[in-house]
């Protein structure tokens, strides 16, 4: 299946936030409220146009969306930047056919040409390891919530960048909304 990957527009929002919704409709470990973290997201200054993707089919639909957006990892007097990837999305008939993955190389190499070194993802303890993810704790860095370790994930998209690093993960205000 041929898929293209590109930054999301204005106008296609409303669309990306029907497919969102779509997608973790039937998902056990969702609060069905994915769509409107982005809405806040996009209009918080953790936001990061280019790093928030759409993936169309050849039709030229939207099929999926991934966003990255602006973190912080606390530990006392130091704060690092980094990204939070959340969500990923692919609506529901083409689930489990390597688009979710697609959107997450692609998002992690604009991450890095952007400049960035680290992503912090809280999620599937089997899906997102395949990507390089591994529990943050490796680092010692934690959550600002009650997790558990496995689920709670770091990833150095430039060699070594987290080395130094540890502390809390500080969400922008629109996740905590």
């Amino acid at each position: 299946m041929e898929i293209l990957i590109r930054p999301e527009l204005t106008e296609e929002y409303n669309t990306t936030e029907d497919i969102i919704k779509r997608a973790f409709l039937n998902e056990e470990y969702s609060d069905k409220k994915e769509h409107l973290l982005v809405n806040r997201i996009r209009k918080s200054d953790a936001f990061i146009p280019e790093l928030s993707l759409v993936a169309l089919n050849q039709a030229k639909d939207i099929i999926g969306h991934i966003l990255l957006s602006k973190i912080k990892i606390v530990g006392g007097d130091n704060a690092v930047d980094s990204l939070a990837l959340a969500p990923v999305s692919v609506a529901p008939e083409y689930q489990k056919k390597g688009i979710g993955s697609k959107l997450i190389h692609a998002a992690l190499k604009s991450a890095k040409e952007l400049g960035y070194h680290s992503v912090i993802v809280l999620g599937h303890k089997d899906y997102y390891p395949k990507f390089g993810f591994k529990p943050a704790s490796l680092w010692n860095i934690q959550a600002p919530f009650e997790v558990p370790d496995e689920v709670f994930m770091a990833l150095e998209i430039t060699d070594n960048s987290l080395e130094n690093v540890q502390g809390v993960v500080h969400y922008s205000k629109a996740f905590l909304e």
